[in-house]
C-alpha cells in the first residue's frame, strides 16, 4: 500500500447516496488508499439517519476505510484558525443574492456573470473592515489582495496529468471574492475542504466534474495557507435518461432503493459503467 495515492470520498449526510455517489466512491477507492470524510457543516440539513445510511451503503459496495471517520463538525477550531490567518485578506459582507443580482443588473444588459458559486460578487462590501462584521454577515476573501499577497500572476493544478492554469485576471473575472464563512456555519465548503484534505494527507482528490471550476479556489487557499496542492481527478457525472445530473432528492436512484429491489454491488458497478 505504500506509495499509493491517498484518496477520499466526502459526502454530506443531507440525503441518501445515489448512483453518482457510488461511482465517485468506487472511482476514488480504485485509485489508492481510501478515506471517508463526513461533510456536515450544514447542521440544518444534515441528519444522523443519512450518515448511518452512508456507512451502510458504502460497506455494502465492498468499501472499507480507516476509523474514526473525520467529521467537519469536529473541526471548527481548525477552520477558525484558518480564518484568523486569512483575516488581513478578508472582509464582511451583508449582501444577499437579491442585492448581488440588483447590483450586477443595474448597468448591464444580457446574461449576468456567473462562476462556481453563482453570480460573480461585484465587491459592494469590499471597503468594509473585518472589525465591522455582524452576526448576519458572511466573510469574503478579497481575491485581488490575495494574489497581491502571494505575488503570483497565475495558479494551477494537474488533473490526470494535464495542467490547468488560471491567470489572476481570469480568476477575478470568472470567480471573484468567494465566501469563506457562511451565516450560521462558521466556515464554508471551500475553506473546510482545503483544510480537511491537508489534515488527512490527501494526495489525489477524486470528485465530479461539477466541482472542476471550484478547484482554482482551493488551490488559491492552499497557497495562502501554506498547504500542499494535491493532484486532482475530476470524473464524469452520472446522469438520468434526460441527461440531468443525479440529485439526492431523486430517491428512485438511491443505492438504498436498488438494494431493496435486490440489486447486487456488481449490478451497481455495471449501472455506472465500471
Amino acid at each position: 500500500m505504500a506509495g499509493r495515492p491517498v484518496t477520499r470520498f466526502a459526502p454530506s449526510p443531507t440525503g441518501l447516496l445515489h448512483l453518482g455517489h457510488a461511482f465517485s466512491a468506487l472511482t476514488a477507492a480504485a485509485q489508492g488508499n481510501f478515506h471517508l470524510r463526513i461533510e456536515d457543516i450544514d447542521r440544518d440539513r444534515c441528519r444522523p439517519e443519512y450518515e448511518a445510511a452512508i456507512f451502510e451503503d458504502l460497506a455494502w459496495l465492498g468499501l472499507d476505510w480507516p476509523r474514526p471517520v473525520m467529521r467537519q463538525s469536529d473541526r471548527m477550531p481548525a477552520y477558525h484558525d484558518a480564518l484568523a490567518r486569512l483575516a488581513p485578506l478578508t472582509y464582511p459582507c451583508r449582501c444577499r443574492r437579491g442585492d448581488i443580482r440588483a447590483a450586477l443588473s443595474a448597468p448591464q444588459e444580457g446574461t449576468l456573470p456567473a462562476g462556481p458559486d453563482g453570480l460573480i460578487y461585484p465587491g459592494t462590501c469590499r471597503h468594509r473592515d473585518l472589525r465591522d462584521a455582524g452576526p448576519d454577515d458572511v466573510i469574503r476573501l478579497d481575491a485581488g489582495r490575495a494574489f497581491d499577497a502571494l505575488g503570483l500572476d497565475s495558479i494551477g493544478f494537474t488533473d490526470q496529468g494535464q495542467s490547468h492554469i488560471l491567470t489572476r485576471q481570469q480568476f477575478l473575472a470568472g470567480i471573484g471574492d468567494v465566501v469563506l464563512s457562511r451565516r450560521g456555519m462558521g466556515t464554508s465548503y471551500h475553506l473546510a475542504v482545503v483544510m480537511d484534505d491537508a489534515a488527512q494527507g490527501i494526495t489525489l482528490v477524486t470528485r465530479g466534474m461539477d466541482l472542476f471550476a471550484s478547484t482554482h479556489i482551493h488551490v488559491l487557499l492552499q497557497h495562502l495557507l501554506d498547504l500542499p496542492t494535491p493532484a486532482y481527478l475530476h470524473h464524469r457525472l452520472i446522469r438520468d435518461t434526460a441527461g440531468r445530473r443525479l440529485a439526492k432528492r431523486d430517491d428512485a436512484r438511491a443505492i438504498r432503493q436498488y438494494r431493496a429491489d435486490g440489486a447486487s454491488p456488481d449490478d451497481i458497478r455495471r449501472m455506472v459503467g465500471l
